[in-house]
């Protein structure tokens, strides 16, 4: 019976990974080709307006969310590489890990492995989604990778929120002592 259960446990470790390698190779490419194509038909800080709200411009983002830490590649590279390395150790002990949460850690690591793609070729990331909110208030441009790792990150704190993560964590902290 043990060994049944081991079997089933690499089975679907086997899934899970598989899973996770599947969201990963379609953000980075998709990420990829998107960067491609507006690297090849822009220039760079040329904006091609789509709607009166949302534009494409070519901006070559030496730092990281939000502009920071700019100009320092080596460093952000770093610290991707790490946050990489975390990722997919927190992956390997995650338990019990939902579909749910494995397309989380997907999209997350996907998007890390594009942005991290162009800081290795270009010492930058190529941005290209610009949106006016309201006014004059323009969110700062961002590309698939960002906003893949922005929905996988709200996701895997819904799926944590969804198997009660939060309240077994807040029982065990606030449990009383003896």
């Amino acid at each position: 019976m043990d060994k049944d259960n081991s079997k089933l446990s690499l089975r679907d470790s086997i899934k899970r990974a598989t899973l996770c390698l599947i969201v990963i190779a379609l953000v980075s490419a998709s990420d990829q080709l998107s960067k491609l194509w507006i690297r090849e038909h822009l220039a760079l800080g040329e904006s091609l307006p789509i709607t009166d709200r949302l534009s494409l411009i070519y901006i070559g983002n030496t730092g990281s969310a939000f502009g920071l830490l700019a100009n320092q590649t080596f460093l952000i590279i770093i610290i991707s590489i790490s946050a990489l390395l975390f990722i997919l150790l927190f992956l390997r002990y995650l338990s019990p890990a939902t579909t749910l949460s494995i397309v989380s850690i997907g999209l997350i690591m996907g998007g890390a492995v594009g942005n991290l793609i162009d800081r290795l070729r270009f010492g930058y990331v190529t941005d290209f989604i610009y949106f006016r909110l309201w006014g004059n208030f323009h969110w700062p441009a961002f590309n698939i990778a960002d906003a893949a790792i922005t929905v996988g990150v709200f996701v895997l704190i819904y799926s944590f929120y969804r198997s009660g993560v939060f309240r077994k964590a807040y029982e065990r902290n606030n449990r009383p002592q003896n």
